[in-house]
């Protein structure tokens, strides 16, 4: 590890005083300390200060807020600092990141570097209960196969025990088939089925054996959700000296960006009326006459059940009849309690208590626990209808969404209009070591990065910007234009393909379109297929049928393809080298105003006496135009151009600020 000098007596805390951290991380990161070693390493004085700021948190045990731009190697900047006061201070690192393949990514590649460079150290890696087969249940599930599945289903069983005798993690990630949701659902980990006493060691349960090393790890690394979910779910019963999740631990948020709307999900209320119907379908399955009622012949409990779907049916339909929803049809928000008057509960609460009943009267434990399980999960659906039909929390807004497609579904959101007082109280209200990163926090000038600070209570903490070490003049250069028609303007989509033409022509494809409208892409889509036909060049277009992960391999092993994608391949992309030597933006990134969430956020706003537009529509549409356009110049190599087809960054006086945030390099305005 990094000492510079000999371990001073242990104080009356049993931490172990050594010499500060910042100091020790400035001489590690430099051209004479430990890391210049690896052969891999480069210099970044970027990355040195980053490393030293991390370490001054840690030791002085207070909140930073760091943007690190891309190619300063924000990962190494945190862990190694992270790691060593870890194992230094006897305390339990949590590295939270926004995905799942984002941890895999810290585990498998990042993690093992560390390792060098610091000395062994005990790392796991923590995903939602959910993604965990429990052993225990699935030879439940096997036993009792012919009353609770269909053939398929049971074949589907056949295979998860097939794979379990050899997967090694024991995770959805390690599956090489997606199982159904019903059969996974009676497999995977549950609280009141895979607990400690039921999977002992030994039993191959991983999600258990990942708890039992949790306790001994010195570094956690899991996604945004579930540590937020973790949290909105602790209770009084958490240690008094815990943090956050364990007692003394510390915590690095990286794609911090992310976290107000994780934070506000994770803290809200989602009632679906497929979730109702899926979780009465273990009970009676009325396709398949499968179910736990089936199974213990309970003809009565059947009856209840379809008499219950019945009522979802109804009850959803006067609520999806008494919504007014928004132009593109999929959001209502509710302004007033009582929307429409509550028949489902009773049923809910009449069928929650035969499934308690019969849960009770059952000698087989592991039927008695799903049924009971189920009971409880009726339950807090029953609770979840009222709060929201009550609209019992005021801080929250309330919104119903249904699904586009024929087969409509409908489903009950609530959120907290603003996060900020809570996450303040959870990360800035005491002495707290956590450290908040990403590339893409500030808004053009602002070096203090207060918009991020103030839209998660982060006010009192530190705050630092540390630049790219990239050379965007060599690397870059942006394209804009002077002239462009408004979307609803003549014309617009026949401009728009000119220019996307064009623009793909000059880089030989290697493109990513990025489009803020999912009809406005389809459309353009069907054009564009012809002009690469032509080319000879493949075109990827979100939404026809390939997986997002797929699209990206696919656009990576083919390099004159052209992606089409929107929401989701702003962010969290990368592709270096020359399969992705063009950006082109549509549009400038705004968020629609209708949604219910992004509508109370601006009205919060403006009963401060604040201008919601350039308060939050603009900062919100500069953070995400960053991210976009830091899809293209991902390493030192990288070459390429950026090319924003809306020409309001250059008419409108909010056009500045969107250009003070882009990369400095040459600039070209087409007529």
């Amino acid at each position: 590890m990094f000492h510079v000098a000999e371990d001073h007596e242990e104080g009356m805390t049993g931490r172990i005083s050594r010499p500060p951290l910042a100091p020790r991380m400035h001489h590690a990161f430099s051209t004479e300390g430990r890391m210049a070693a690896s052969p891999q390493f480069e210099y970044r004085p970027q990355q040195q200060r980053m490393a030293e700021l991390v370490g001054a948190a840690l030791d002085g045990n207070h909140a930073l807020v760091c943007e690190a731009a891309t190619g300063v190697g924000k990962s190494l900047a945190y862990l190694v600092p992270a790691v060593t006061f870890a194992l230094e201070q006897k305390r339990k690192a949590i590295i939270c990141t926004h995905t799942i393949n984002l941890q895999e990514q810290l585990i498998s590649k990042d993690i093992p570097i560390v390792r060098q460079l610091v000395g062994n150290f005990h790392a796991e890696i923590l995903k939602g209960r959910g993604n965990y087969i429990c052993p225990t249940r699935l030879k439940r599930a096997l036993n009792e196969s012919a009353d609770l599945f269909s053939t398929s289903e049971a074949g589907e069983l056949k295979m998860l025990l097939d794979w379990v005798a050899e997967t090694e993690d024991g995770t959805l990630s390690d599956l090489d088939f997606t199982p159904s949701a019903r059969v996974w659902s009676l497999v995977c980990s549950e609280p009141h089925a895979c607990t400690p006493r039921r999977c002992p060691p030994g039993s191959r349960c991983w999600y258990q054996d990942v708890r039992r090393r949790m306790e001994q790890a010195d570094v956690i690394v899991l996604n945004h959700t579930l540590f937020f979910t973790l949290l909105a779910s602790a209770d009084e019963t958490t240690a008094e000296d815990c943090n956050f999740l364990f007692p003394r631990d510390f915590v690095i948020l990286d794609e911090a960006h992310t976290i107000e709307n994780v934070a506000a999900k994770a803290f809200g209320l989602h009632i679906s009326e497929s979730n109702i119907k899926f979780e009465l379908g273990r009970l009676h399955n009325p396709k398949t006459r499968k179910g736990f009622f089936q199974l213990l012949g309970d003809k009565d409990g059947i009856r209840e059940v379809l008499q219950t779907l019945e009522n979802v049916d109804t009850f959803f339909r006067e609520a999806e009849a008494a919504c007014k929803f928004n132009a593109l049809g999929r959001e209502f928000r509710v302004r007033e309690a009582g929307l429409i008057e509550d028949t489902l509960s009773l049923p809910l609460q009449r069928l929650s208590l035969r499934a308690q009943k019969a849960g009770d009267a059952v000698d087989r434990e592991g039927t008695k626990l799903e049924l009971l399980d189920l009971s409880k999960r009726l339950t807090s659906i029953r609770v979840g209808i009222k709060a929201f039909l009550d609209q019992e929390n005021e801080d929250h807004v309330h919104w119903v969404e249904r699904t586009s497609h024929e087969n409509r579904i409908v489903s009950f959101h609530t959120a907290p209009v603003d996060v900020a007082p809570r996450l303040k109280q959870i990360f800035f209200s005491s002495h707290k070591a956590c450290v908040f990163t990403s590339a893409t926090l500030g808004i053009g000038d602002d070096s203090e990065l207060n918009y991020f600070r103030n839209r998660v209570g982060a006010e009192d903490a530190r705050a630092a910007c540390i630049e790219s070490p990239f050379n965007f003049k060599k690397q870059m250069k942006l394209y804009l234009l002077k002239k462009m028609p408004q979307p609803s303007d003549p014309g617009y989509l026949e401009k728009l393909e000119h220019w996307i033409t064009h623009f793909v022509d000059l880089s030989s494809g290697r493109a990513f379109i990025l489009f803020t409208s999912y009809s406005q892409m389809t459309s353009l889509a069907d054009k564009l297929e012809a002009h690469c036909d032509k080319r000879g060049w493949r075109l990827l277009v979100q939404g026809r049928g390939m997986p997002r992960h797929q699209m990206l391999a696919e656009f990576k092993s083919d390099t004159h393809s052209v992606l089409c994608g929107t929401d989701s391949f702003w962010t969290g992309v990368d592709v270096p080298g020359e399969a992705l030597s063009n950006v082109i933006i549509t549009r400038l990134p705004f968020a629609v105003p209708d949604h219910p969430l992004t509508a109370s956020r601006i009205e919060h706003l403006e009963e401060q006496g604040l201008n919601a537009f350039t308060e939050y529509s603009v900062p919100e549409a500069i953070l995400k135009l960053r991210q976009g356009v830091g899809r293209l110049i991902r390493t030192a190599t990288d070459k390429g151009i950026c090319a924003i087809l809306d020409n309001r960054i250059l008419t409108k006086p909010y056009g500045r600020a969107f250009l003070a945030s882009l990369p400095e390099c040459p600039t070209e305005i087409m007529q």
